[in-house]
């Protein structure tokens, strides 16, 4: 039999040996852990404006059309010295407007135009969802979007990051014709075909589609100034 203080000293023993396992291992795994998502992060931009990649070329074909990057204050300023790369929203977000730091990415395509990228972020029925935002030149219109979450209902709220959700947002613009910002409403029931500011709900996902109208519309509004100053 072995004494209580065997058993004791044996049991820290392990638990130690352990802890120091799970630390070399991931301090082992964390480049390669980071590389994952900054590949990611490039994938998902690059979708937005309808370039699909994989985990070898997002690298390359990032560096290909995202040609410029910026960071811009809720007053429409560019703000020097911050990687637009490095923002996290989720970080941004907690902070007042006034103080966060916006991300842009700028895309030339091989047709000659231009494309502004924007993140969004925020809350939807189960936990964060995000995504990016493409607008074409006139600083109005979507050309594409891309949308994801952490714990949506598969098969419901879960569909935010399905192209047949997402292609719905495409040519629907912000601005109404009197040039006041009204984003883009997810509209339950189905939104008409000459709606240009609605797109169609999730059926039976009405509480992500509107947690998702509501992320849009936040976040895209931060950059309403910088686009005025921009279309002037």
């Amino acid at each position: 039999m072995f004494s209580n203080r065997y058993i004791f000293i044996y049991s820290v023993v392990m638990v130690v040996i352990v802890a120091i396992a799970l630390t070399v291992v991931a301090v082992l795994l964390k480049p390669k852990q980071e590389y994952n998502q900054r590949v990611e992060k490039m994938q998902n931009i690059l979708v937005s404006v309808h370039v699909e990649s994989t985990t070898k070329n997002a690298e390359e074909l990032f560096k290909k059309y995202i040609t410029e990057s910026l960071v811009v204050n809720a007053k429409g300023d560019v703000i020097d010295g911050i990687n637009a790369f490095d923002v996290e929203m989720h970080i941004e977000n907690k902070k007042k407007s006034e103080d966060r730091n916006l991300p842009i990415f700028i895309c030339s395509a091989e047709n000659g135009q231009k494309y502004y990228i924007v993140p969004v972020r925020g809350k939807g029925l189960w936990g964060p969802i995000w995504g990016y935002i493409s607008f074409k030149e006139d600083l109005n219109t979507i050309a594409g979007t891309q949308f994801g979450h952490k714990s949506e209902t598969p098969g419901l709220g879960a569909e935010i990051n399905t192209p047949g959700f997402q292609n719905q947002f495409i040519d629907k613009t912000i601005m109404n014709d009197n040039g006041e910002f009204v984003s883009v409403m997810v509209v339950k029931g189905g939104a008409p075909d000459s709606d240009k500011h609605g797109v169609d709900a999730i059926s039976g996902g009405t509480i992500t589609s509107k947690a998702l109208e509501a992320m849009v519309r936040d976040c895209v509004k931060e950059y309403t100034v910088y686009f005025s100053k921009i279309r002037k």
